[in-house]
């Protein structure tokens, strides 16, 4: 699907019927009626619904989780305990290291006492303070460390999805819980860079997901990161949405970022459109860039004479393109015309 997205007309809603006025003329033109109706021009884009507050929850280290202490759906505080995991062997080495530190404290009050009664030199006492000292940083250390084997909660909110089972090896790159609030939701959608000079807070967008089929949801920008992707090209747009949306969190949805619309547009359909610089019919033209004016050419029929018309194009869609100068609605214009037409040539109509 093309990144800037032409969007489909509300007359395509009704189908053909009625949009086109068809009549015969030798050999064999046929004419189509210019009509009115809402058309509007917006950039696509993709994205997934995630909540405004949340966090991802990983462990500190790589372990065994031995006990998960809360389910999906809990309200948690921060802080709280989530997970434990294997700490026996850190344990072990801290128990080992607070009894070298003690060690180390008595041989210090030993050496004290040498010292006073001048049996030791005062080196000897000094470096007793030194080996102490580091015993006691190592134990701390290695007691700090044991906190790394405990997943707590990192800001309150309800755990909106749990990763984690008991015997489960897990390491630092894994999310094992999401905490957040499902409400205010957001979408996180990524605009290609060609596009995204186009985008301004505030701008209305239409969403549609697999979820609910043939429906049209509301949205609208909230705010553009700075910076773009340079691998992938892309920005990153984030959709505010209505507290009464049914989209649930983790549904990716398809963004029509809104850019003009227009109530009453002229509305032709595209093969009574001629692009000058790539030959007969709109399909066959290149893609424009953002935000440029297009010229065309149409050709309108009047008492039978055909006459042409130079028009500047809108928004082109697959069944729909928009005249935004040189043509009005009710006016008859020939479909796919021929190479050989001039202007002024009488054409006579079949019944």
């Amino acid at each position: 699907m093309p990144r800037r997205l032409l969007l489909l007309l509300a007359l395509l809603a009704a189908g053909g019927a009625g949009f086109y006025a068809w009549r015969s003329l030798p050999p064999g033109i046929t004419l189509a009626m210019a009509t009115a109706g809402p058309a509007l021009e917006a950039v696509y884009a993709t994205g997934a619904v995630e909540p405004v507050h949340w966090a991802r929850v990983g462990p500190a280290t790589r372990a065994r989780l031995t006990a998960v202490l809360v389910e999906e759906g809990a309200r948690v505080i921060e802080g709280q305990p989530l997970a434990r995991l294997d700490d026996r062997q850190a344990r072990s080495l801290a128990d080992e290291a607070e009894a070298r530190a003690r060690f180390a404290i008595e041989d210090l009050n030993r050496t004290r006492t040498l010292v006073a009664r001048d049996i030791a030199a005062r080196t000897t006492l000094e470096r007793a303070e030194r080996d102490a000292r580091a015993a006691r940083a190592a134990a701390d250390a290695l007691h700090q460390r044991l906190e790394d084997y405990l997943v707590r909660a990192p800001t309150d909110g309800i755990v909106l999805r749990r990763d984690a089972e008991v015997g489960e090896v897990v390491d630092t790159p894994a999310s094992l819980f999401w905490i957040g609030e499902p409400r205010p939701m957001r979408v996180t959608a990524e605009v290609d860079e060609e596009d995204i000079a186009r985008i301004a807070i505030g701008q209305r967008v239409l969403l549609r997901a697999d979820a609910f089929p043939g429906r049209v949801l509301q949205g609208e920008v909230a705010q553009i990161t700075p910076k773009g992707d340079t691998t992938r090209k892309a920005y990153r747009v984030r959709l505010n949405l209505p507290d009464d949306t049914p989209l649930l969190i983790g549904m990716t949805v398809e963004a029509n970022i809104v850019l003009r619309e227009t109530p009453q547009a002229v509305l032709v359909p595209p093969g009574a459109v001629v692009l000058p610089a790539a030959g007969r019919g709109a399909s066959a033209a290149p893609a424009a860039p953002p935000g440029s004016v297009r010229q065309g050419v149409v050709w309108v029929v009047e008492k039978e004479i055909a006459h042409r018309r130079e028009v500047e194009i809108g928004v082109q869609g697959p069944r729909a393109t928009e005249i935004r100068r040189g043509l009005a609605a009710g006016e008859a214009v020939i479909l796919d015309p021929p190479a050989g037409l001039r202007n002024g040539q009488a054409v006579r109509l079949r019944p």
